[in-house]
């Protein structure tokens, strides 16, 4: 299996072949790559279908046994500086390689389908190859450095697939604000990078881990100052991720088209944050209280997504939502120290999500671009294999056994209150019942009661090419959870086990042996099913049979309900304190004269300058012959005399 891990390198490079070639491509023969559609699709298709060998491989190699993985190179040196880089193969990097792989490669077979009579085919499969490369490169990097740059090569493009539809002003609107909302966490990763480099003179997660280590043990560093690199650190993820308060960039992304909503919601951009935070386990375990406001943000995300999610009326919109909301659960797994059970999550969730949005792709494909759920209804008929997978989806992510969420969102539950607190695995549970709420609402006026779409539409079944990864998710969102069985169900949660070596340090450093009672993790269980179990019946209740309940509601609560609509009017609060102050400053007279006179003039400046040289150079050459030799004769004599007399 050795071959397997030499062979490593080209799981991120071979995506990255076919985004240079479509790349190329375009910008050459244009017009010649745009009719050979299918050539530039498989070439794209083929590249991450062989990194999702070889991940595979290397996860059955890991499985077995063999030793982690660790190749690396001199990349720069000056003086006592030395940065290498290179790629770790470990449990962790072999699931988040799959993860990847699969979700990327069977969005790619449906975008075939989706974006069949699209323009810009051939370009979205070049960005598609570009960002799955980014990824995987992300999740490969032996050190912080390395990650940060495939970091930034995610986040731009994000840029490029959310804004893909760049006529569209929304979509170029959205691009934008993804990108600077970013930015902000960005700017806090990159100085708690350096921090953590200033303090452990290296960039290296094990010796990072090891020296923070030794240095807060003798002294030298307090744990105030490492909390503080470990929140800087977190502002990236909490970014990345969506996390309350950064979380308004995601939302707004569903102006893509599907498939990139579903590849950035399931396994690349928005998990590249809790894989962060998950290799950096030491530095957080060293730090309690940033582990403490890391949990506290996930839980209050989780509800605060939830909840937003009750409103919304776009399927995209709500499934954003609902992504918020279960990244809230991961950053709570992970700051309770349940690390294996945060990458649990991950893994199931990448399944579920993708397979809802998918699914919701193809609604959207059958209703010739049509998003207000409120225009649909009536489609289980019509599309019986999306509607069935996309229920499978909805009793995954609404933790129903056997389907996957169940044992990945109780195990979350279970350690918050076994390693947490009461009142996390209490909100935590409330919120799993606004899930179930909300999802069970999106299924009911989508696929079921009266139709209430257009009469000129006439939706069917979307074509194989797109059914047939739905199929496939549906079948890992089933079975994907019982990797994760718990002790109390007679497995023993082979995931978490499996990853305890590569959070080993950090669990020995938090010291957590949970509480386990097979009795009471039973009794949690049931109640964790029960309120699922409740808030689908109740939404189907209210959308199905008394439909004139939501109406009263919000005539009644009209205030509450237009807080929850808004969004919290966070978007406006965001556009009041920081976007009109900017615009005003940038207006004023100062900075336009700034801008015009020095910025512009020195642009403009540069510009004629070369215009007037490049003005007296061309009469220079004016085509007579006897000015060239005269030229070539003054030379000569030139070299000659600096040759006799210098």
């Amino acid at each position: 299996m050795e071959s397997a891990y030499q062979l490593a390198w080209l799981i991120p490079v071979l995506p990255l072949c076919a985004a240079f070639i479509l790349g190329i491509a375009l910008i050459a023969f244009d017009k010649t790559i745009t009719k050979l559609r299918s050539l530039a699709s498989t070439l794209s298709v083929s590249m991450i279908g062989a990194s999702m060998v070889l991940s595979g491989n290397i996860l059955w190699s890991q499985i077995q046994g063999h030793e982690p993985y660790l190749e690396t190179f001199e990349w720069a040196s000056a003086g006592d500086f030395h940065l290498s880089m290179g790629l770790v193969v470990d449990h962790l990097t072999a699931v988040m390689l799959v993860i990847v792989t699969t979700v990327s490669f069977l969005v790619q077979i449906y975008t075939d389908g989706y974006m069949a009579h699209d323009k810009g085919y051939v370009r979205f499969y070049a960005y598609l190859s570009l960002f799955s490369s980014s990824m995987l490169g992300l999740v490969v990097s032996p050190n912080l450095v390395q990650i940060y740059i495939f970091w930034e090569l995610v986040g731009m493009c994000s840029y490029l697939l959310i804004g893909f539809w760049y006529d569209r002003q929304p979509a170029a609107d959205a691009c934008q604000k993804a990108f600077v909302t970013n930015r902000v966490g960005d700017f806090g990763l990159l100085l708690g990078l350096l921090g953590l480099y200033w303090a452990t003179n290296t960039f290296d997660f094990v010796e990072m881990g090891e020296r923070l280590e030794d240095l807060i043990h003798t002294g030298q560093l307090s744990i105030f100052l490492a909390s503080v690199f470990g929140i800087l650190v977190f502002m990236g993820p909490a970014a990345k991720s969506a996390q309350f308060p950064l979380h308004v960039w995601l939302p707004d992304a569903m102006e893509g088209p599907t498939p990139i909503s579903a590849l950035i919601h399931a396994a690349t951009m928005v998990t590249a944050g809790v894989y962060l935070v998950a290799r950096c386990s030491v530095l957080y375990a060293l730090a309690p209280v940033t582990m403490e406001i890391i949990a506290i943000i996930g839980l209050l995300t989780a509800l605060f997504a939830a909840t937003m999610g009750l409103t919304q009326n776009g399927i995209k919109k709500v499934l954003a939502y609902s992504t918020i909301s279960q990244l809230g659960y991961m950053f709570l797994a992970l700051g309770v120290g349940a690390f294996g059970a945060g990458i649990f999550h991950v893994m199931t969730h990448a399944f579920f999500k993708a397979l809802l949005f998918l699914c919701a792709g193809s609604v959207i494909h059958a209703l010739r671009g049509e998003e207000d759920i409120q225009k649909m209804g009536g489609l289980k008929t019509k599309m019986r294999t999306t509607y069935f997978t996309f229920v499978i989806a909805c009793l995954a992510i609404c933790g129903i056994p056997p389907f996957s969420g169940f044992f990945s969102k109780d195990e979350i539950l279970w350690m918050s209150l076994s390693r947490g607190t009461w009142i996390y695995w209490v909100l935590g549970w409330f919120g799993a019942g606004l899930t179930a709420f909300y999802m069970f609402r999106l299924v009911s006026l989508t696929f079921e009661g009266a139709n209430r779409w257009e009469e000129n539409l006439h939706p069917h079944e979307s074509p194989r090419v797109m059914t047939i990864p739905l199929v496939i998710l549906a079948i890992l969102s089933i079975v994907g959870g019982f990797v994760g069985i718990p002790a109390s169900l007679g497995g023993g949660n082979a995931i978490e086990h499996w990853l305890e070596p590569v959070f080993m340090d950090a669990q020995f450093v938090l010291s957590t042996i949970p509480y386990h009672s097979t009795t009471f993790e039973y009794v949690l269980m049931v109640l964790s099913v029960g309120i699922s179990i409740l808030g689908i019946n109740w939404a189907r209740y209210i959308y199905l049979r008394r439909c004139d309940i939501e109406s009263e509601v919000i005539s009644r609560y009209s205030n509450v309900y237009r807080w929850v609509s808004n969004k919290y009017y966070i978007d406006e609060f965001y556009n009041l304190i920081v976007v009109k102050p900017i615009q005003k400053i940038s207006e004023s007279i100062f900075f336009r004269w700034l801008d015009v006179k020095i910025i512009d003039g020195a642009v403009n400046g540069t510009a004629e300058i070369i215009k007037l040289l490049s003005q007296r150079a061309r009469q220079i050459q004016n085509g007579i012959v006897q000015g060239y030799a005269m030229y070539f004769v003054v030379g000569i004599i030139i070299i000659i005399g600096y040759l006799l007399f210098w």
